[in-house]
């Protein structure tokens, strides 16, 4: 289920959970496998740093972003009046 997206909001969400879950797997997996293959396979381990970039979408912390974005299925907006916003479950 994609998460719908106002214009002007950056998403960070996936069509599914666990297609989410899979590029975290790949993403954390490939960081954590890149430093922790340097002893043994040198510089050439730094190949995978990429990769995990990709997946991940630039940042582990946009990764986390996301998943939150497709838990919650677009169900939770921010709704601003004056000088006060709240979380609004739809």
């Amino acid at each position: 289920m994609s998460a719908p997206v106002r214009s002007g909001e950056p998403s960070f969400a996936s069509r599914s959970l666990s297609a989410h879950l899979v590029r975290g797997l790949i993403g954390f997996g490939s960081l954590l496998g890149s430093l922790a293959l340097t002893p043994i396979l040198g510089l050439g381990a730094l190949l995978l740093l990429p990769v995990g970039l990709v997946a991940l979408r630039g940042c582990p912390m946009c990764w986390l972003i996301g998943l939150a974005q497709t838990i919650s299925g677009g169900r939770l907006r921010r709704d601003c009046t004056g000088d006060s916003c709240n979380l609004v479950i739809r």
